[in-house]
């Protein structure tokens, strides 16, 4: 399936759609990462979509914290637990609609999901639940991953998908810096976790960056311990995952670890 795809990707494309850039990015406190230089670089990477991840921020602080920029319609999804997880997703077009969560009350307490649907597909933003120090969450996000799985797919009978956010795993040995020492271990790298990947994978959606960089070591997160940035020791836990449909329509799919300010970078596709 990979190799059509890839043919896919690399045909020369005769569309006038208009091209679109989509970034996502763990911000890792909205409110924080506004006081460094989250609004210059916001301007710098012109989204034409932007997905945020853990705000850990109410409606009403995450409002006040964009409120410089203009040109963006914006919507939010906030924790019931004040100043934990949430998402938001900032759009120059107006979505068709804008729906949060997915209808499973055990799941939609923590603002993780926001779906935005447009014209020809839907933009699903997410942050996947850290199965906890100690792998002490590890059962409930198997069943994340399986209810996840499930919403998506929903989705995708009515039109193509785009997933983008912190998935909270790295897939295969060389999306993180100490494999070994990390496998079955650390939440992020079980099996567990990897196969709730695998089974989007196998379902049909497509790892964006891994069909445009099959072999590129480049991390997406780093721990703010012992100098895991500046030694790029990382993880590649942060992705756009689109369903087959979409995979010939992405021109680029990158990870821009040019932009600090959070323990992530931004994420990015366009087509």
């Amino acid at each position: 399936m990979l190799e059509n795809i890839f043919k896919l990707v690399c045909l020369e494309r005769a569309s006038n759609d208009k091209e679109m850039k989509i970034i996502s990015w763990n911000v890792n406190g909205i409110r924080a990462i506004v006081k460094k230089d989250f609004l210059e670089n916001f301007q710098k990477m012109d989204a034409d979509i932007l997905c945020l991840q853990e705000t850990k921020a109410q409606p009403d602080q995450v409002e006040e914290a964009l409120k410089p920029i203009d040109g963006y319609h914006k919507y939010y999804n906030s924790a019931d637990k004040k100043g934990y997880s949430s998402t938001a997703i900032l759009s120059k077009d107006k979505p068709i609609s804008v729906v949060n969560d997915m209808g499973v009350p055990e799941h939609d307490k923590e603002g993780r999901v926001i779906c935005a649907e447009y014209k020809d597909f839907f933009v699903v933003t997410v942050y996947t639940p850290n199965s906890g120090q100690g792998l002490k969450r590890l059962e409930y996000r198997q069943q994340w991953d399986v209810d996840f799985a499930k919403y998506v797919k929903k989705l995708e009978k009515k039109k193509p998908v785009i997933i983008c956010g912190d998935l909270n795993v790295a897939h295969t040995s060389i999306d993180l810096k100490n494999d070994k020492s990390n496998y079955n271990k650390t939440a992020g790298y079980t099996q567990v976790e990897i196969d709730g990947l695998q089974a989007l994978l196998d379902s049909g959606f497509v790892d964006t960056f891994r069909i445009h960089h099959p072999d590129e070591v480049k991390y997406s997160y780093w721990s703010y311990r012992f100098n895991a940035r500046k030694n790029n020791s990382g993880w590649r836990i942060d992705y756009f995952l689109v369903s087959e449909a979409l995979a010939g329509k992405i021109k680029s799919a990158e990870i821009h670890n040019e932009y600090f300010g959070s323990d992530h970078c931004p994420v990015s596709i366009e087509l």
